[in-house]
């Protein structure tokens, strides 16, 4: 076995890559499209296995970035941190290599499928140890496994627990199981005040048309003005997409990806970039003018389209990814958890980063979030 880095996905075939990560809707093409949509200040990686045939056995995306320790931090500690970020930009900014994607909702993991438990350990050891070794070689100052999911919990727990690093609760995925024939049966199924207030404000759904499009020459530049007022509104934001980031992913996924127009007239109000397959809908991103978002109640319409497009074409499942889970939940969504794994490789900060993380948690004061750890761990 010999485990490898490399700067580019093309290191790795298509069909390769892929045949790890089977019914992988974020697959070889839509990292191809992140890794040439020119992200500011992210450098990617890809970090796997071989067999002594050559055969791939195991990959993983990685990224480098000068990360903000604060990023995840709101409220009161944020304010603080701000203050402290002033006086001293570089201190809160370390050099950081991750496992995983900015852009991808969980860090994906492939392994060989004829890989046993003790297989698929060694396998992971050894991405584990070639990060180890690229940290120390590059000088990078903090390694970390971004959103390790719950399917796969075990055996980051051994792996990444041997190499020292800490794990704190990300933000959750939320998944709606489609068993629903119809928009109403799909309202009938949610408690009756979450009922009666959708109703309520999906009378504004007759005012708007929403279009599904593969191409987006055409409006690209009101697609980015929504997009950067969406995150400008962020709680949390670490990436900022650039136009190029979406027309790749259309381009390069083909009919597995599609931009939804939302009008109201003749002007664009909304748009959601949404990937799918014969199983699922995957929500990766949305952007809403805010001057009218309240107005439209778009978050509501654009959900209840992703509904609708489940249901009419028979998918299982309808991923809404990220943020606002509590919202999510009353709408019916379950959650799935997601683990963030790190370490300073300079043991005196680590120590110090270990008693901080208390206060920083994400489920310190997040009931839906601490309930579904308590869930995870029992």
């Amino acid at each position: 076995m010999q485990a490898f880095v490399a700067n580019s996905i093309v290191a790795c075939s298509r069909d390769e890559w892929n045949a790890l990560f089977p019914a992988e809707l974020e697959d070889w093409s839509y990292y191809h499209a992140v890794e040439r949509a020119g992200l500011a200040g992210f450098e990617w990686r890809y970090f796997g296995v071989r067999d002594e045939d050559g055969i791939l056995r195991a990959a993983v995306p990685a990224f480098l970035v000068d990360y903000r320790l604060d990023t995840t931090l709101a409220g009161p500690l944020r304010r603080v941190t701000d203050a402290i970020s002033r006086l001293f930009p570089r201190l809160l900014r370390q050099r950081m290599l991750s496992l995983g994607s900015p852009v991808a909702e969980t860090c994906h993991l492939g392994l060989a499928a004829n890989s046993d438990a003790q297989a698929q350990q060694h396998l992971l050891g050894a991405i584990l140890d070639k990060v180890e070794e690229y940290t120390k070689q590059h000088r990078v100052q903090m390694i970390a496994v971004k959103d390790a999911s719950a399917a796969q919990d075990g055996l980051w727990a051994r792996c990444a627990g041997a190499h020292r690093l800490r794990r704190q609760p990300g933000l959750p995925t939320a998944f709606l199981d489609i068993h629903f024939d119809s928009l109403a049966s799909y309202l009938d199924s949610l408690g009756a005040g979450t009922r009666k207030d959708m109703r309520r404000k999906l009378k504004t759904a007759s005012m708007l048309r929403a279009e599904w499009r593969r191409d987006i020459e055409d409006i690209r530049d009101d697609i980015m003005r929504l997009y950067r007022e969406t995150h400008a509104n962020a709680e949390l934001s670490f990436e900022e997409l650039t136009p190029d980031y979406f027309s790749g992913v259309l381009r390069d996924l083909g009919d597995r990806a599609s931009c939804v127009a939302y009008w109201a007239d003749t002007k664009l109000v909304a748009f959601n970039l949404v990937l799918h397959d014969g199983r699922c809908l995957l929500d990766k991103f949305l952007g809403m003018d805010y001057a009218v978002a309240r107005d439209y109640n778009l978050y509501f319409v654009t959900w209840m389209e992703n509904v609708r497009y489940c249901i009419a074409r028979g998918l299982a499942v309808y991923q809404s990814g990220q943020g606002l889970h509590r919202e999510k939940l009353r709408l019916g969504s379950r959650l799935g958890a997601n683990w963030l794994w790190y370490r300073h490789r300079n043991r005196v900060l680590d120590a110090i980063f270990a008693t901080v993380e208390r206060l920083a948690r994400l489920d310190r004061h997040d009931p839906e979030l601490a309930a579904l750890i308590d869930k995870q761990t029992q």
